[in-house]
């Protein structure tokens, strides 16, 4: 089977060595072997021996009978839409790792595919390399997915660690993202939680059948977290992630995306650095825990290069379940319950009574020396919650409380 790859950066290389150094186990599994035969890039690579595959024109590929696959490791939609629908056109599968082209655009390529006979496949899009778009389209076809919630990106989740362990401030901490390869150099899709909204709504697609809009996702990234939200934190004993949670209540849907305080108790507390994990909740299978690297190179890589072989060997054959292009409502976030940790300034004396009148409070936490104080609320609509915390005066800060 002759492939393509369709950029040449961190995943599109990685792709590449992966195919190289397990080129027999690769060849084994799916009968033949799987061959490089073109690497689409605007740049050349003098120094690599994947030069003598760059070529500048994608419509070499388009036109080559022999290429079967595509790998597509792009990023964003523009070209990646524009390729991959003429790759698809061509009667090519195509394997991608772009959560921004499957948000924007899955359900056109995956019928298109369908109409074509051949696969589009996008299992590197969410959590890297963690297998989770596959089990949820075998393994869970006989549940009715209730719920799903997780860390869904490694950039913010290695920042929350670094400020939980070390004490460093975001921006610290978001430098050194980015001097590790962890943080690109305008990080605002990963800081802003625009990066975890598209795979929460790709999930949640793939979960119930129909088209989410990841613009109806309510989004909130983790930018204004702070260092004394973070020894608020330890404080009471918890740790801040960055938490996408999609569910179904009786016929409504709901998706989130925002920081929240969690418990020891809860399974994502203790997942730190690079690492992702979610859970996936079935009517009959019960929650399912994934977790694993969610980016670098060779782990993402692993994931496209499993959907090589799965289109390899499903040829003329749809392997992924497609949604329709119904639009999945999603609920405004008002009807959401959650408790609140809140940050006031001013001294406890003056202010807890003011606060007694508007919240039932759970918890009241003081830092030595600091004039402020926090409070975690009981459990509130988001709607409600609005509402009380509009009249309130000197609040520093929200983050909801997870169990």
């Amino acid at each position: 089977m002759k492939i393509a790859v369709m950029g040449y950066g961190t995943i599109g290389s990685g792709v590449v060595e992966a195919l190289s150094m397990n080129q027999d186990s690769i060849s084994k599994k799916v009968g033949q072997p799987v061959e490089v035969k073109y690497v689409l890039d605007l740049r050349d690579f003098p120094e690599d021996p994947v030069q003598e595959k760059i070529v500048h024109d994608v419509s070499v590929i388009e036109k080559d009978p022999e290429v079967g696959i595509v790998v597509e490791t792009m990023g964003g939609t523009k070209p990646a839409y524009d390729f991959v629908k003429a790759m698809i056109l061509a009667g090519k599968s195509v394997a991608t790792s772009n959560k921004a082209l499957v948000a924007a655009h899955g359900t056109e390529l995956l019928h298109l595919a369908r109409e074509k006979g051949v696969n589009f496949l996008f299992e590197a899009s969410v959590g890297g390399g963690i297998p989770i778009i596959r089990p949820m389209n075998t393994s869970m076809t006989g549940d009715k997915v209730e719920e799903i919630s997780g860390i869904f990106n490694g950039t913010t989740n290695f920042i929350l660690t670094k400020m939980a362990q070390e004490g460093t401030t975001f921006d610290a901490a978001l430098k050194e993202a980015q001097e590790l390869g962890y943080a690109e150099r305008d990080p605002s899709a990963d800081v802003e939680g625009q990066d975890t909204c598209r795979k929460i709504a790709i999930l949640t697609s793939v979960a119930y059948n129909h088209e989410v809009d990841y613009t109806d996702i309510y989004t909130e990234g983790i930018t204004k977290i702070t260092d004394m939200d973070v020894r608020y934190a330890k404080e009471l004993g918890r740790s801040i992630k960055l938490l996408a949670i999609s569910k179904k209540t009786d016929d409504k849907y709901f998706a989130i995306v925002a920081p929240f305080m969690l418990s020891p108790e809860h399974p994502m507390f203790g997942v730190n650095g690079v690492f992702n994990s979610i859970m996936v909740k079935g009517n009959v299978s019960g929650p399912l825990m994934f977790y694993g690297s969610g980016a670098g190179k060779l782990p993402t890589a692993g994931a496209v290069i499993a959907d090589v072989i799965a289109a390899t060997r499903n040829m003329g054959r749809g392997v992924m379940s497609i949604w329709d292009g119904t639009k999945l409502p999603v609920e405004d976030k008002g009807e959401l319950t959650s408790r609140f940790f809140l940050r006031i300034s001013g001294s406890r004396a003056a202010k807890e009574e003011e606060l007694r009148k508007l919240f039932e409070i759970e918890t009241v936490v003081e830092l030595p020396g600091e004039d402020e104080f926090g409070v975690v609320t009981g459990p509130m609509t988001e709607k409600a919650f609005d509402g009380k915390q509009a009249s309130l005066e000197g609040v520093l800060g929200m983050i909801r409380v997870g169990e």
